[in-house]
């Protein structure tokens, strides 16, 4: 059998990062391969491309995806897989977006990193690595890619990457899919889920989307905010759409003035997509009568979204120049495995 040819894709992070006087910083990844010699033990064929200069994930943004989706689309044909490594603080709103960004991903994408420096006497890089690079090789019955879809794998567990969210910033077990199961757990043996895993009848080619249109706000409701605050958010130049947090399943309050904002916006064209602030459950907009409001103030239901998703998704259809209607539209349907419809 040939070995199983993956690609390394180094954004920075925790997971390479260094010590020094003005506390840890990125550093190149000769760094971190040279700490890791037990990739050279799996018998495979990994190569690796890094950031020119490499960033702390809190400065991730759009333009850093395309470069992500770039390095995949250049070399798809090449590898069997690819591990992206990443910071924690925004590896979900990454996974997320290459989810859509990758468009007919038929091989796996894995995005992985750590909590504490390669390196360190107690650290989690190591197995975060090892273990990505496994997932990225592994096949199934049939010789195809056990993974065809982005994933984060860390430390026990292998999720969707459009349902992840970060839930601790100090455990190592960093990341969880609260409305969707796990597709693989990591202990002894790597197990996959197999029931829940993407798969693709068809073999199309990697369609690369790289036009990610950032003009979305996400604004928190919370208990006490104010017509004034409400409505400069809404009236943000330049905003297409809105994420709005909301309470419970999709609850806000009933106060004339805020829906009359909501409305009015609405109206005016901008695209409001609910989504609970709860992490575990959902966004059953019309369950209860404070979000059967919002429906008819022209809100559409987010489901059982994650914001990060929502964020992504957003940025994804803004930017593939549909008209507001269509891309109402699909907020409401599972491109890529990020909702429940």
């Amino acid at each position: 059998m040939e070995k199983p040819r993956i690609l390394i894709i180094y954004t920075g992070g925790t997971i390479g990062m260094v010590e020094t006087p003005e506390g840890l910083q990125p550093f190149d990844f000769s760094h971190l391969m040279d700490n890791v010699p037990k990739l050279g033990e799996l018998g495979y064929e990994i190569d690796s491309v890094q950031f020119k200069n490499p960033i702390d994930s809190s400065n991730m943004n759009p333009q850093y995806w395309g470069m992500i989706v770039k390095d995949i689309a250049d070399n798809y044909d090449k590898y069997d897989g690819f591990v992206v490594l990443h910071g924690t603080d925004t590896m979900a709103y990454t996974a997320s977006a290459l989810a859509f960004m990758l468009r007919n991903l038929r091989k796996p994408v894995v995005v992985t990193g750590s909590q504490l420096p390669i390196g360190d006497v107690r650290e989690d890089g190591t197995q975060n690595l090892v273990s990505a690079v496994q997932v990225a090789a592994a096949k199934d019955a049939n010789g195809d890619p056990m993974i065809q879809e982005v994933v984060i794998s860390f430390q026990d567990y292998i999720v969707r990457g459009c349902r992840s969210t970060k839930f601790t910033s100090t455990g190592f077990h960093a990341f969880k899919s609260f409305n969707y199961p796990d597709l693989g757990t990591i202990d002894l043996h790597i197990e996959y889920a197999e029931p829940y895993l993407m798969r693709h009848d068809d073999k199309l080619p990697l369609d690369p989307f790289y036009a990610m249109d950032p003009n979305i706000l996400v604004m928190w409701l919370y208990p006490g905010i104010t017509e004034s605050v409400v409505k400069a958010q809404l009236a943000t130049p330049g905003v297409k759409a809105v994420v709005l947090r909301t309470f419970g399943a999709g609850n806000a309050p009933t106060e004339q003035w805020f829906l009359d904002a909501l409305g009015d916006a609405v109206k005016k064209g901008l695209i409001v997509y609910n989504v609970t602030q709860c992490a575990n459950g959902g966004d059953e907009q019309k369950r209860y009568y404070t979000g059967d409001m919002l429906s008819k103030a022209g809100v559409i239901s987010g489901y059982d979204i994650t914001c990060e998703a929502a964020v992504a998704k957003l940025m994804y259809l803004l930017g593939s120049g549909l008209p507001a209607d269509t891309v109402r539209e699909y907020l409401g349907v599972s491109m890529v495995g990020e909702l429940t419809d």
